[in-house]
């Protein structure tokens, strides 16, 4: 029991690392690929709308079909497809070709994020305490390999084409060796006594994935006779995760940009523009399951979103290429606890629902990661790209005094629940 919930959350860590890897390698490429294609700022923000729209759509398909088929069967699947399409951009020479592929791209990487996150969520689950954020730290992990890749293979001279190819076909491989160890419905994790307070006591009728014959679990194979009502609160989280997932959408798509165009770099440091952003986003991940259980979820969000804003507005006045890096640092940091928060409380709103819950709460948060860029792109035509990102810092200050949403809900606040086994 304990070595197979250990083994479920190696796995998860894995396709977390995967799926930052390969966006991550997107992301690096896209001056050279903006260069092949031979489109502007402006023409690339709006092909960047339908990378969200994609995403989207891919979300939403993935979160019902991993409640309903499970998150075992969605993940791997999600992951070879997403590694697969990563090839695509590279290949293509004219925008609408370009277009086609960032739709596909979008897809998959929506149906990989959204079950990943899912079973990250019944992984916390069944250790009964916050977890989530360590997942996403990985996923910056994923960030800072692509950025040092992206950087050497550029240096190299390799075509995007060459280096996209070669990316996704390493993770078409890796997407398929950790597939057996994702829980199962009736994986062998014995069912807690709920303790009052615990998350188990305030949401009734939610069970971990992996429970196996308790009634709870019996309904998690039953059809549903009618849809589950939507918890309004579900929508306002959607809400503060589109704030700040714009947010990173920014730093993802015009970080390397704004240090090429704006101050200079050359393409091997603009990409440790992203890089920077990418480390400290790990590394304050990393610690923010810690302070999540010592001062709660809402603290991480309100806090976070404010050190952002003031590495937004760095980054937006800087004239020099160190003060950049300083600034998308203290950006990372900041924000690197905000979407975990937003997604785990959405997880444990309902665990029977939690795939389509997330699909929600991450669908629109998506949208608002591809749109920023977007919006982005079209306000260069009134303004230096740089003070473009004066907006997204004025969504994380909003995204702030808006944290005490997270007051209410049954997600742990204060004090650690104690674990369901003695994992690490």
């Amino acid at each position: 029991m304990e070595r197979s919930l250990r083994a479920a959350r190696v796995a998860t860590f894995v396709y977390f690392v995967l799926d930052g890897t390969l966006m991550g390698m997107w992301v690096v490429q896209i001056p050279a690929i903006e260069k092949h294609v031979g489109v502007s700022n402006a023409t690339l923000g709006s092909l960047l709308v339908l990378l969200g729209l994609g995403a989207f759509v891919g979300m939403q398909a993935a979160g019902r079909l991993a409640d309903r088929f499970g998150t075992r069967v969605v993940v791997p699947v999600s992951g070879v497809l997403c590694a697969g399409s990563l090839a695509l951009p590279g290949l293509v020479r004219d925008p609408w070709a370009l277009a086609g592929a960032l739709l596909l791209l979008g897809f998959c990487n929506g149906c990989l994020d959204v079950s990943m996150n899912a079973h990250a969520v019944h992984v916390e689950k069944a250790y009964n305490r916050p977890i989530l954020s360590a997942f996403h730290a990985t996923f910056s992990v994923g960030g800072v390999i692509a950025a040092v890749i992206g950087a050497r293979a550029t240096s190299a001279g390799l075509s995007p084409a060459a280096t996209l190819g070669a990316a996704a076909a390493v993770g078409v491989v890796i997407a398929l060796i950790p597939a057996r160890s994702l829980l199962t419905r009736a994986a062998t994790t014995p069912e807690p006594s709920p303790t009052p307070g615990s998350a188990a006591e305030s949401a009734p009728g939610s069970v971990p994935e992996s429970v196996p014959g308790s009634a709870a679990a019996e309904r998690l194979r039953e059809p549903s006779p009618k849809r589950r009502a939507v918890p309004g609160r579900i929508w306002i989280l959607a809400a503060l995760a589109l704030m700040c997932m714009l947010c990173e959408g920014v730093a993802n798509d015009w970080s390397a940009l704004e240090a090429k165009n704006i101050l200079g770099a050359t393409a091997a440091t603009a990409s440790f523009a992203y890089g920077t952003y990418a480390a400290t986003m790990t590394i304050g991940r990393l610690l923010a399951d810690r302070v999540s259980r010592l001062f709660g979820s809402m603290a991480v969000l309100r806090y976070g979103a404010a050190i952002g804003a003031l590495g937004l507005a760095l980054v937006a006045f800087s004239p020099w290429i160190w003060l950049t890096l300083l600034g998308w640092a203290v950006f990372g940091l900041g924000l690197s606890g905000c979407v975990p928060q937003l997604f785990s409380a959405a997880g444990h709103t309902d665990t029977a629902a939690a795939g389509a819950n997330v699909s929600r709460v991450a669908g629109l948060g998506y949208l608002g990661m591809l749109a920023g860029p977007a919006l982005i792109g079209w306000m260069t035509r009134l303004t230096a790209l740089n003070h473009t990102f004066l907006l997204p810092a004025l969504l994380l200050v909003v995204a702030a005094v808006a944290a005490g949403v997270l007051r209410t809900g049954s997600e742990r606040e204060s004090e650690p629940e104690p674990a369901l086994a003695p994992c690490p």
